[in-house]
């Protein structure tokens, strides 16, 4: 096991228990004791963690894992996620992309969407054959890196400040560009569903901004593993009332999706 595979398992059970003893985390890891304070130390070092005698804990009562050691989470499930989602998209959409492992996810499906042939399951076609297949919007460094070399998707980048742990975009100027702009769609991935209060992510200035991702599109649809179905975080994006069309996985229990259904949102468990 490579050294980031190690730190991602430990990280993984760091956001699961709040705490890691060195012993336990040795057996869990097959390997040795000494290999796992070395890891905790140097994971101490870039303030990924506490070191306590004999272990480590997490950084706060909700624990956000940066995005980089979160990409290897329910990966197949995200991929068959964004397949989906691309599908549901239209030619010559705007589409608003917050930031996230599987709103990555959705922005390389659009990508080989758009490399491909037009038409689909598309609305309408652009007028000019030379135009977007489609407009991408959004707060995410990451995302924006990759899709700005796609000469077939038109990219706008929101202003704001960097979060080193997502690659987000926050703040005013981020707001003030999504204040001026009018959305088809908007795909925001989230931190947790909850039937009482809604969307929900670990950061306020990040829960404004996919907010208004989602009061400026006239369809909203959100994208999660089952894993978060349930879930509540520190910050509140909006009720479900604003959501459309939830896409999943097939672990989703079949009575969280009739709750859903009954609550007029599309799912799709795939």
């Amino acid at each position: 096991m490579s050294k980031h595979e190690r730190w991602n398992k430990l990280l993984e059970l760091l956001a699961g228990e709040g705490r890691i003893e060195v012993d336990e985390a040795a057996a869990a890891l097959d390997v040795s004791p000494a290999t796992i304070r070395r890891d905790l130390d140097e994971l101490s070092e870039q303030q990924m963690l506490v070191r306590t005698r004999g272990g480590a804990v997490a950084h706060g009562v909700s624990y956000e894992l940066p995005l980089r050691y979160k990409s290897s989470r329910h990966a197949s499930e995200k991929q068959r996620i964004a397949a989906a989602v691309a599908g549901m998209l239209a030619d010559g959409d705007v589409v608003g992309l917050n930031g996230g492992t599987t709103t990555t996810e959705v922005a390389r499906a659009l990508a080989l969407r758009a490399g491909g042939s037009r038409g689909g399951r598309g609305r309408r076609e652009p007028a000019d054959v030379s135009a977007p297949v489609f407009t991408v919007v959004t707060n995410a460094l990451n995302i924006a890196g990759e899709l700005a070399v796609r000469p077939q998707v038109k990219i706008v980048v929101t202003g704001g400040v960097a979060r080193p742990q997502t690659y987000e975009l926050v703040g005013p100027l981020a707001a003030g560009v999504l204040n001026e702009v009018v959305l088809d769609v908007a795909v925001l991935g989230v931190d947790g569903v909850d039937p009482q209060w809604g969307l929900m992510t670990h950061q306020e200035d990040e829960a404004g901004i996919s907010r208004l991702f989602a009061e400026r599109a006239r369809r909203v649809i959100v994208v999660t593993d089952a894993s978060k179905m349930g879930r509540r975080a520190f910050a509140r994006i909006c009720g479900l009332e604003r959501v459309d069309v939830l896409v999943t996985d097939s672990a989703l229990p079949a009575e969280t999706a009739a709750r859903l259904t009954e609550a007029g949102i599309k799912v799709h468990a795939v």
